[in-house]
């Protein structure tokens, strides 16, 4: 069969993150069963228009993501290049904001691929009322594609999406490619306690909060250091604000690092911290769980699905730096409460392997493109 993935980004792209790197997985699972599968993307600068990546066709269109008007390029050009192709099994429409449409030009099957609902993200990197209108077409494209089968990784974007309207979501789980430690090592929670944040430096993430909270910890006579693993736009504003708190020994911004190093990295942390304003599921939250270090994240959709609250992880109570502070300074005084964490986190990272995942996807997937 033929399949056909529409996304803003590839693995090649200088922005890829989460969600391309579990869609490879996905792709990748598909060309193994014997499909073809082409992937339908926008440029970037310096970019091949076409090419073969791990058995997958990537097709390179449109203008640069980083604009709407380049969006709305993308679309016209992949209708345009539709056109001239054999026919699709399968189409897989995958949201980011912004829909391609595909069930109203494709003329074959599709399914809606979405991570997470953005929701309040549209204010972290619009202002108004370009904000608002983004959240507005959102809302309305979900309503819009109410009939059309919705595929997504956590509970709490099927919630925002039957909100929406629509009818029909499919919960399957991310896959991690990290492979859990063999064995724990010893860790004990002793101070200063040594903190983590791995994801691109961008507006929802909110790593000033954890930056923040490193201050706060202070204050409260526990010492903290934090490891910022991940570059973006706002490495110069996270820099700054360290020197503004006078916490410039205590944060370190690496960069981005090799898979090994950040997994030593985890593995060294006593807490991966993940202050986003939303997540489609926390990939990182369970990479971390792999490397036997559980998180401390903010309550919200995808976090609260990735972290177990008071089972694998700590949640905190209000998306505040003083509610982190507060949650990691109480764990402190209860060691035997973090070891526990470690273990049960440990334990459940065991069953996010891509071998237990991918079937599934794969499965539902060929279930749909068989659809007359």
């Amino acid at each position: 069969m033929r399949f056909l993935m529409l996304n803003w980004r590839d693995p090649k792209n200088p922005l890829t993150g989460g969600a391309e790197r579990v869609t490879l997985a996905h792709l990748v699972a598909l060309v193994e069963r014997g499909h073809e599968v082409v992937w339908f993307t926008y440029e970037f600068p310096g970019c091949a228009r076409e090419e073969m990546y791990q058995g997958i066709k990537i097709v390179r269109r449109g203008g640069l993501a980083a604009s709407i008007s380049g969006k709305v390029m993308a679309i016209f050009k992949a209708m345009s290049w539709y056109r001239r192709q054999p026919k699709f099994d399968l189409v897989i429409d995958q949201h980011h904001g912004f829909a391609w449409f595909a069930p109203w030009w494709s003329g074959t099957n599709c399914v809606a691929y979405i991570h997470e609902v953005l929701g309040p993200i549209w204010t972290s990197f619009y202002p108004q009322p370009l904000s608002t209108i983004g959240r507005w077409q959102e809302r309305w494209t979900h309503w819009l594609y109410r009939n059309v089968p919705f595929w997504t990784p956590s509970e709490s974007t099927k919630k925002d999406l039957h909100a929406h309207g629509v009818r029909s979501v499919t919960v399957i789980l991310n896959g991690i490619d990290s492979t859990p430690v063999p064995a724990l090592e010893e860790k004990p929670l002793q101070l200063p306690l040594r903190l983590i944040c791995v994801a691109r430096l961008a507006p929802n993430k909110r790593f000033d909060h954890a930056i923040r909270a490193v201050k706060l910890l202070a204050e409260r006579n526990v010492p903290a250091e934090l490891k910022i693993v991940g570059d973006g736009e706002l490495k110069s504003e996270l820099e700054q604000l360290t020197k503004a708190l006078k916490v410039e020994g205590r944060v370190q911004l690496t960069g981005w690092l090799s898979e090994a190093e950040k997994n030593a990295a985890l593995r060294q942390a006593h807490f991966l911290v993940h202050p986003s304003l939303r997540e489609g599921w926390g990939l990182n939250v369970i990479e971390a769980n792999a490397m036997g270090t559980p998180a401390a994240v903010y309550p919200v959709g995808g976090l609260i699905d990735s972290t177990v609250p008071g089972q694998t992880g700590i949640v905190t109570t209000a998306e505040t730096p003083e509610s982190l502070a507060s949650a990691l300074a109480e764990i402190v005084k209860t060691p035997e409460v973090y070891t526990r964490y470690r273990n049960a986190a440990w334990e459940r990272s065991k069953t996010f392997s891509w071998p237990i995942i991918l079937p599934q996807i794969t499965a539902w997937l060929e279930s749909h493109a068989k659809q007359k």
